[in-house]
């Protein structure tokens, strides 16, 4: 055991300075995990709330003898009222969470940039979108679909592990950036990020827009993986029409601009 602590005392004396990045990996996760809990908790103690309106309106309805003309409907009412507004609530929730997401997944650009947020053999990401997947079954077909209680609180619990494994998952890819590569994989990054620049760039002509499109899709190639729709969303990018014209250029017709070529996909399983 001597020897062990011994050891190890050693180690910490010629590595002490990794305490520093560790701690702040560490520090960026916990408070992405605490802004997120703390979001979780304060939409438990409003799903409370509501929860006790709904109870006091039940007792109300059954405890009024003598009530007025109408009176019942509104009071019945008034839970199914209460449980769509919550609902609406954490749709709206959902989907912010969703766009956030999709940001990453359709722009190319920022999965070159963040990679990780696309890969998931990194255990974060993972996790995060076993929850987005458990929150997208758990979601109520719409605000006025009569669900129970125990619905509201399993969709409102997948909800906060969505934001919660969100919030995490995108600290930590923002952190790895591109750390998990080779060098050699890095500089294909470089290049096809560079290339990316002008496969979109309105001023370059549509046949050079079309070769660095290739040239991108080359570099990514083993990779990264495009999903079908960041693909369909950058060939349309690549495919629009040029809005800075050489005066000396013939004007460009739809007949006359070729579409990008498509590339073959690439999947995890197939890297060599």
């Amino acid at each position: 055991m001597d020897v062990f602590l011994q050891g190890f005392w050693d180690f910490a004396g010629d590595y002490w300075w990794l305490i520093f990045p560790i701690m702040g990996v560490a520090g960026g996760i916990g408070k992405a995990w605490e802004r997120a809990s703390r979001q979780r908790h304060e939409r438990r103690l409003e799903t409370i709330r509501i929860k006790g309106e709904i109870k006091a309106a039940q007792i109300a309805a059954r405890g009024q003898s003598s009530p007025p003309r109408g009176r019942p409907q509104q009071i019945a009412s008034e839970p199914q009222v209460a449980s769509n507004q919550l609902l609406e609530r954490l749709f709206a929730e959902h989907d912010e969470i969703t766009a956030r997401w999709l940001d990453y997944e359709l722009d190319v650009a920022k999965l070159i940039a963040f990679p990780a947020m696309s890969d998931g053999r990194q255990p974060l990401t993972a996790a995060f979108l076993r929850a987005k997947k458990l929150a997208d079954t758990l979601r109520p077909a719409s605000a006025d679909a009569k669900v129970s209680e125990q619905q509201i609180a399993e969709y409102l619990d997948a909800v906060g592990n969505y934001a919660v494994a969100f919030e995490v998952a995108e600290r930590d890819a923002r952190r790895l950036r591109d750390s998990t590569f080779t060098e050699a994989e890095r500089k294909k990054l470089d290049r096809a990020q560079q290339l990316l620049k002008v496969a979109v760039d309105d001023t370059a002509t549509q046949a050079e827009r079309n070769i660095a499109y290739k040239r991108v899709r080359e570099e990514l190639d083993g990779l990264i993986m495009l999903s079908d729709a960041a693909v369909e969303v950058l060939e349309k990018q690549v495919a629009r029409e040029i809005t800075a014209t050489p005066a000396a250029a013939e004007p460009v017709t739809p007949a006359s601009v070729p579409e990008p070529e498509r590339m073959p996909l690439r999947r995890d399983d197939e890297r060599a």
